[in-house]
């Protein structure tokens, strides 16, 4: 029998590879609903007035828990994404 020891960082990083591999294969779901900050970075903007917008405009769903907590619906914005694709000739 082989005994194989790591330091205690190198242990953590393993099994967090693993719990990433594992979700990667399981194809585990993003949240559905997420910060502006992450909404922006999907959307490829960097203007908080322009995810404002398109919230006030409709074209995105949110969910205000808190005054100053705003959190967008994933799905929607996949769906805005999916709207606004071009397709090839």
């Amino acid at each position: 029998m082989e005994v194989i020891c790591l330091q205690d960082e190198a242990f953590y990083a393993l099994i967090e590879k693993v719990v990433a591999r594992i979700k990667e294969k399981q194809g585990v779901k993003q949240d559905k609903w997420i910060s502006g900050e992450e909404a922006m970075k999907i959307l490829r903007i960097s203007s908080k007035t322009t995810l404002q917008k398109l919230r006030d405009e409709g074209k995105l769903r949110f969910s205000q828990p808190e005054k100053k907590i705003i959190l967008y619906d994933n799905d929607s914005i996949n769906e805005y994404l999916g709207k606004h694709v071009n397709e090839t000739f």
